[in-house]
């Protein structure tokens, strides 16, 4: 009997021991979530900056009132007073003081002059804390890239959702004893968590290449009435983004919350997530090929001194007319190599190209350039853009794809395509952020420039640099032409579609544009879409890259060759 009682003992003297050791902790924090109330503290969100350090984003102080109703005495006076300090319904408030729950949040995201206010009131039952509001120091610049972020500042889109476990921190707590009603216990100190802010996350953007751009888009919205405008500016032999705006363009500190068709609109970054027919531009992608191919001893390809014999202004393609922009009257368009081609963005040259080259080598340059897939770039909703089932092309089909019809990519596949055409032939992955640093400025994690593939061999790319410089100095670029600078570039202006049928009148104007040729550094596109009067590329938008070109040589104090 004795060792009986006595194993009892025993068994029960481990289980309590087991509890205590194994269990202690756990229950202590069941314990103290019972017996306490806790106010969040928001963490601070990281800062985003510019590639220099100047601040776009950063966050402001705000607060939320709370209320715990079986603390409050008063419960008229309290939803009176509350009501007037922030502008509410004293009824909404009311109920709110009196619902029978431990907790209810009054209004978030008070300012210091309303909390300074009811801190005055002296309210039993009435709780602040402290809160961050995110703040945009430049209200619509860089709108489509920085994004944006909930009432509870969470990153929703733009950089502000793509890195938001960098940038959000770790919120904090006060927590105070109370009975198990929610009445605060009296004599009792509150518990304080400190929250842990977030990383500052460090752009590629250059603030003054920024500033720059926006302000020429403006220019050219005030000048041209368009639908929209848009530029991207990279570095061509890294993939870093300089720049990279839309306009019309939205405030960040006044978005249309109530509004969520408007809001996703307004705050879209089309340049990575919208698609377009590229027109002349995209017949660098032609030339590349067949200089590419001619090198490696392509009978169907031809070097760039090679006559073409036909002069027409237009081809019949499987019984269809694919023409050129102009007559070929008076001598016009004749006896045209490949530079001359380019000059005069001639369509019937580059259909030649593309239907000696066929599909199979075609399509295996648009693979090379980065079409049909997605860049890398770090920004959610990037589009791949539209090709042609390579199976299914006609030949009227790889015609038009030649000159920049039948074929949709996005701003940002067209400008690091182009890049990878004069930068030795690489093609690099686009990126928006370079580093990931502590508040204090400690380096945390590191971006650096990514090969994706070689599309062209380095002499090729030079070889078409130097062509493209000449458009721009003899050809349809010559409004981009800045003495004593070596700018390349390419004009293009493609008509709109809609309901499967040309809108008439509706075009994308558009020039891409890179300088200097001969080691380019700098590579712009401009694109206008639905200019009002004139609506070639030449004269819509290669002046408008000029002045961005200039704008950098100045800020960089660089020196004519």
């Amino acid at each position: 009997m004795f060792v009986a009682i006595a194993f009892i003992f025993f068994v029960i003297f481990l289980r309590l021991g087991y509890i205590q050791i194994v269990w202690g902790k756990k229950l202590q924090t069941r314990a103290l979530e019972q017996w306490t109330r806790d106010l969040p503290v928001t963490a601070d969100r990281g800062d985003i900056t510019d590639t220099n350090g100047i601040v776009f984003a950063s966050s402001g102080t705000s607060y939320t009132v709370y209320v715990r109703p079986n603390s409050v005495s008063n419960h008229s006076l309290v939803a009176e007073l509350l009501s007037q300090a922030l502008k509410l319904s004293y009824q909404d408030v009311y109920d709110k003081v009196t619902a029978k729950i431990s907790e209810n949040t009054i209004k978030r995201k008070i300012t210091v002059e309303e909390a300074n206010l009811i801190r005055s009131y002296n309210l039993e039952g009435v709780y602040l804390a402290a809160d961050t509001s995110r703040e945009y120091v430049y209200g619509d610049f860089l709108s489509q890239v920085l994004g944006f972020v909930s009432s509870d500042n969470t990153g929703q889109s733009g950089l502000e959702a793509y890195y938001d476990k960098y940038l959000r921190g770790v919120d904090g707590a006060i927590l105070t004893p109370s009975d198990l009603v929610g009445k605060e216990l009296e004599g009792e100190s509150a518990y304080y968590t400190p929250p842990v802010s977030g990383l500052n996350v460090v752009t590629t953007i250059d603030f003054r290449i920024q500033r720059v751009v926006e302000n020429v888009l403006d220019l050219v919205m005030q000048g041209h009435s368009p639908k929209g405008a848009r530029c991207i500016v990279v570095n061509p032999q890294t993939g870093e983004v300089l720049a990279m705006s839309s306009k019309p363009s939205v405030d960040l500190n006044n978005l249309p919350r109530d509004n969520i068709g408007e809001l996703m609109a307004s705050t879209k970054n089309m340049l990575i997530t919208d698609v377009y027919e590229p027109g002349s531009t995209f017949k660098v992608l032609t030339a590349a090929a067949m200089l590419e191919e001619y090198a490696r001893g392509n009978p169907k390809a031809h070097s760039a001194s090679y006559v073409f014999p036909n002069n027409a202004n237009f081809r019949i393609v499987d019984g269809s007319r694919v023409k050129c922009w102009t007559t070929h009257t008076s001598s016009k368009h004749c006896n045209q190599n490949l530079g001359d081609a380019l000059n005069n963005s001639c369509n019937p040259i580059f259909t030649d190209i593309g239907l000696s080259l066929g599909k199979e080598t075609m399509y295996k340059y648009l693979s090379a350039f980065g079409y049909g897939a997605v860049s890398g770039i770090d920004f959610a909703g990037e589009q791949a853009g539209l090709l042609v089932a390579e199976s299914a092309v006609t030949n009227g089909d790889l015609a038009r794809i030649s000159f920049g019809q039948t074929i949709a990519v996005t701003p940002l596949q067209l400008a690091m395509a182009t890049s990878a055409a004069v930068n030795g032939g690489l093609l690099m992955q686009p990126y928006l952020v370079k580093e990931i640093r502590t508040q204090e400025g400690e380096l945390v994690k590191k971006f650096y420039p990514t090969v994706r593939q070689r599309a062209i061999s380095e002499k090729v790319s030079r070889e078409l640099a130097g062509l493209l410089e000449n458009v721009v100095t003899n050809g349809s670029g010559k409004q981009a032409y800045i003495e004593g600078f070596k700018v390349g570039g390419k004009t293009g202006t493609a008509q709109k579609y809609e309901n499967g049928h040309i809108a008439v009148g509706k075009y994308v104007s558009s020039f891409v544009g890179f300088f200097p040729a001969d080691n380019p550094q700098y590579l712009a596109l401009m694109l206008v879409d639905e200019p009002t009067g004139a609506h070639y590329g030449s004269t819509v938008a290669a002046p408008y890259a000029k002045m961005i070109f200039q704008q950098i040589i100045n800020y960089k104090n660089l020196k004519p060759a």
